[in-house]
């Protein structure tokens, strides 16, 4: 369950990153992704994780576009960030022509998009999800990028979601974006909830990585 933390302190992105440290750490050291990224997957067993990625970022930049013009959520949509139509053509090839006919997320997935939807009420609850996903995507993510270039031969399509060329300097955008929740007028008590946002979102992530975890079987290198 969800701690509130003492937002008193410090610049919020610092108190927001180790606030939400232990459950990313869960997520992770997976067994999911412990066997993603010990090469122990088949190449179907990493696009069970992008199909599942196109339901939940549908969810993130339908809320995205919701929230273009808010005064505050609004500063935190980046046309450059947004995953979906790279998503759309690597399941293209992972899947193939007819993906949009043959995909479907897991139960996890479904609960996650939900809450995703439910939360950007507010431009914190909105923030707590994208900042998870994409700051994500932006490091941690590039390990699964080299992967699937090493391991799979993987480059163009395929991989096209761990791609950001468009970012310029990653380590700028980051440094930008953490400027911007440092920022953010929230008050002390809608910090507390957004991190507790925060950690709500990688339990979701964790949920979705724990029912993929329940098909490795089907789904392990040869």
């Amino acid at each position: 369950m969800p701690v509130t933390t003492d937002v008193a302190s410090g610049p919020f992105s610092a108190t927001l990153r180790a606030s939400t440290l232990p459950a990313h750490e869960r997520a992770n050291h997976s067994e999911y992704m412990n066997a993603l990224l010990g090469g122990g997957l088949s190449l179907e067993g990493y696009t069970r994780l992008a199909i599942q990625y196109y339901f939940i970022y549908q969810a993130i930049e339908q809320a995205a576009d919701k929230l273009a013009q808010d005064p505050v959520a609004g500063k935190f949509v980046f046309e450059e960030l947004r995953r979906l139509p790279s998503l759309e053509r690597d399941l293209e090839h992972l899947v193939g022509p007819d993906w949009r006919e043959t995909v479907r997320p897991l139960p996890s997935t479904e609960r996650y998009a939900r809450r995703v939807a439910e939360a950007s009420d507010w431009s914190g609850g909105f923030v707590a999800h994208h900042y998870t996903r994409y700051l994500g995507d932006i490091a941690g993510g590039q390990v699964i990028r080299r992967l699937l270039e090493r391991k799979y031969g993987v480059t163009e399509a395929g991989s096209l979601f761990y791609h950001f060329d468009q970012l310029g300097s990653a380590p700028k955008f980051r440094d930008n974006y953490r400027e911007q929740l440092n920022s953010a007028p929230w008050t002390e008590d809608e910090r507390a909830r957004l991190i507790d946002e925060a950690i709500v979102a990688f339990e979701c992530n964790i949920a979705v990585f724990d029912e993929l975890a329940g098909e490795l079987d089907s789904y392990r290198a040869a």
